[in-house]
């Protein structure tokens, strides 16, 4: 793991495809950075993890790092992979199933 930070601890800089972990079945979060204005978490989820329709209270961003899944979202089907970035507004209701081992950044 690449981990650095600055001397006020303000900055961070990591490689996400080297903190993903598949060890735990299911859902794992590792929370990045959360402050007053900001949270960004690092999801793993295993192969044939399945999260059912849910909704946020507040607007989330989703950035695959690596794998395959499918998220619905608003009644959409869309395609994650590597690269991939979704803007999901507050309160859209949202599914997700992870084809392959899966990771995001969640925002």
């Amino acid at each position: 793991m690449m981990l650095t930070s600055s001397k006020n601890n303000a900055e961070l800089a990591v490689n996400l495809q080297e903190l993903a972990d598949y060890t735990k079945p299911g859902v794992s979060r590792k929370a990045l950075v959360k402050d007053e204005q900001n949270s960004f978490s690092l999801l793993c989820l295993t192969a044939g993890t399945e999260i059912h329709e849910h909704t946020a209270p507040r607007p989330v961003s989703v950035t695959v790092i690596e794998g395959r899944g499918v998220l619905t979202l608003g009644g959409q089907e869309i395609t994650l992979q590597q690269g991939v970035f979704v803007y999901m507004p507050a309160n859209t209701p949202h599914a997700l199933h992870a084809l392959e081992n899966l990771a995001f950044l969640h925002t």
